[in-house]
């Protein structure tokens, strides 16, 4: 095994990718010589020159219309859109193109294409960087959705998706780029789209962490454990499609469910999960589930005031608690 930070799994998961395949290419905004914002394409410019590790102008909209056109010609892009808050300036071409052609030509073409953007808070970057737009991504049919928690992750997860036929956005965590994880030293690592990890066992209550909330829901489960409640800790990996059965199996033997993300309460992830849980076993639940979220409010730029507005191990361990006391 090595360790890997985040970032540097990006880093990995892109070079092997290019090596295999020469259709593979990648461009956005300083990926270039530059080496990339958070330096995750460092180096990848000299090694496969500028043909294939394209710099673009700050024209979100058009440089994702000409991935998917060279997608559907053939080649297999790979588009950074350095902060996911600005994956709104390039829905047009994900929503109605990307998603669509397949469907709308009789599945004569495919679009395997790779969007992935830095998203969520704790760098108190302000309202306009620090969304988790997970939602809106999954709510369309066509597109696949993945949010990487661990370096092992982001490596797996991003060749599953640059192999994947269809457009997969992958949704790495700002807060997560330092963090450093095994992973392994050889062989191709690949991690299915669609099936959630089970990142800690127990049987009182199911917590399923999404993106940077797993490293808090983790330490909350051990603050549990002083208390002798052991708390299952699920994390997701894939938005769309979703692993429901991993999470439906947790809750049946648990009986409680907590979900913890970084994106607003309503209309969610969360009430999406709770929603499955819902239709396929209502009588799972021992006690109503809940969701720990920021409040329905634009991020604050304010470190005192981004600390109280994200959710923390105390909130999820105080939220734990009293579902346990029902």
């Amino acid at each position: 095994m090595a360790r890997l930070k985040y970032y540097q799994a990006l880093t990995r998961a892109l070079r092997e990718e290019m090596v295999r395949d020469e259709r593979v290419f990648l461009m956005g905004e300083d990926v270039g010589e530059s080496g990339g914002i958070f330096a995750q394409t460092r180096g990848l410019y000299q090694q496969f020159g500028s043909a294939r590790v394209r710099d673009t102008p700050i024209a979100e909209n058009g440089f994702v219309s000409a991935a998917v056109g060279s997608a559907m010609t053939g080649m297999r892009p790979v588009v950074e859109i350095g902060f996911e808050d600005f994956v709104t300036c390039c829905m047009e071409p994900l929503v109605n193109q990307a998603a669509k052609l397949g469907y709308m030509l009789g599945g004569q073409i495919s679009v395997p294409m790779v969007l992935y953007a830095f998203g969520g808070g704790g760098l108190n970057a302000g309202p306009q960087h620090s969304q988790s737009l997970a939602a809106w991504f999954a709510h369309v049919p066509g597109l696949k959705v993945v949010i990487p928690s661990t370096p092992a992750d982001v490596l797996g997860l991003m060749k599953s998706a640059i192999r994947d036929e269809n457009p997969v956005i992958c949704l790495l965590c700002k807060k997560l780029i330092g963090l450093t994880g095994e992973v392994e030293s050889e062989g191709d690592h690949l991690v299915p789209i669609g099936r959630a990890r089970v990142a800690r066992s127990g049987s009182d209550v199911t917590i399923v962490a999404v993106g940077q909330m797993l490293p808090i829901a983790l330490k909350a489960a051990r603050m549990l454990s002083t208390d002798g409640v052991e708390a299952e800790v699920i994390d997701p990996r894939s938005i769309s499609p979703l692993d429901e059965d991993t999470i439906l199996t947790s809750v049946e033997k648990t009986g409680r469910l907590c979900i913890v993300h970084e994106a607003h309460g309503p209309f969610g992830v969360g009430s999406e999960i709770i929603a499955r849980i819902a239709e396929k076993s209502l009588t799972s639940f021992r006690v109503p589930p809940l969701r720990v979220t920021p409040p329905f409010a634009p991020s604050p730029f304010a470190p005192s005031l981004e600390e109280l507005y994200l959710p923390t191990s105390a909130s999820v361990y105080e939220a734990v608690c009293g579902l346990i006391a029902i």
